[in-house]
């Protein structure tokens, strides 16, 4: 991976106030994915659930002048902390690739009004996206309904195949909120669902999807791993309060799970789980 290539695509981006340093190590991320995706220049991309456009960026910059890459996402603008998802990516749209960004937020994919003419994209990319979406039908229904839009499929996700010690309480900090998801009707949370490698491939696979390259590796700079606990500790006693009817043991269990994760930070420190991808056709 080229460094400036790198230093190139985090100056198009909005600067993060509280690190400098966490942009690059999305970015290196980011790149390394679009690499095993191999995509090339003049692509026309749609990218599912964008965010504040993280891959968008590196996408744009690997599609050249020539290429396209529109972003939907259906967050609404002012979602996201410290900088909304609106705001990074009214930055990034000023920037040198801004004229081959196409972003729309409100963006539900499912819509009956939502429709592209069949073959439009090249690739298809859903990054780091999945596991906010509210049940496994909705993520099939996405790959079924997208199938016909583009040639290629390009899907990253969190491993939950935990490979290093360190990275155990990743997975369980994502672990406790994917179990009390399960009684929420409604969701803003960054985990909403919880899809292993398999359960995603045997998506792709029964919607039509042939896959035809997988990979997992590692990011061991990526924050998302410390984000991810800290969160789950500072907000599991208040998310447990607001849902109706939880049963006690229920509520016994995750505290149980809260005590693992504590000595488990204790123990071993935190590292990300690493990420799994894949190329289907």
């Amino acid at each position: 991976m080229s460094h400036n290539r790198v230093n190139i695509i985090v100056n198009y981006m909005a600067p993060n106030s509280v690190d400098s340093t966490i942009q690059r190590i999305q970015t290196e991320h980011r790149l390394k994915l679009a690499e095993f995706w191999n995509i090339k220049e003049g692509s026309k991309v749609l990218e599912i659930g964008c965010g504040q456009g993280d891959t968008t960026a590196v996408l744009a910059y690997l599609v050249g002048d020539k290429g396209f890459v529109h972003g939907v996402d259906i967050a609404s603008p002012d979602y996201g902390s410290p900088i909304t998802v609106g705001d990074s990516i009214d930055y990034l749209k000023k920037s040198p690739i801004g004229d081959r960004i196409k972003v729309d937020f409100g963006f539900d994919v499912l819509s009956p009004k939502v429709d592209f003419p069949e073959s439009y994209f090249d690739v298809i990319v859903l990054s780091h996206c999945s596991w906010y979406m509210k049940s496994v039908d909705e993520l099939q229904d996405i790959l079924k309904k997208s199938k016909k839009w583009g040639k290629t499929l390009c899907f990253a996700e969190w491993d939950t195949t935990i490979k290093t010690v360190e990275q155990y309480p990743h997975f369980l900090a994502v672990l406790i909120q994917a179990q009390y998801e399960c009684f929420k009707k409604e969701s803003l949370s960054n985990v909403r669902t919880l899809f292993t490698p398999m359960d995603v491939k045997h998506v792709a696979e029964t919607t039509g999807w042939r896959i035809m390259a997988d990979t997992s590796f590692d990011s061991p700079d990526l924050q998302d791993g410390k984000w991810e606990v800290q969160y789950t500790l500072a907000e599991y006693k208040a998310e447990l309060k607001s849902i109706d009817e939880m049963p006690p043991k229920f509520t016994a269990l995750i505290e149980s799970e809260i005590n693992i994760l504590k000595a488990a930070v204790d123990n071993t420190g935190i590292k990300p789980m690493s990420t799994f991808t894949f190329i289907a056709e």
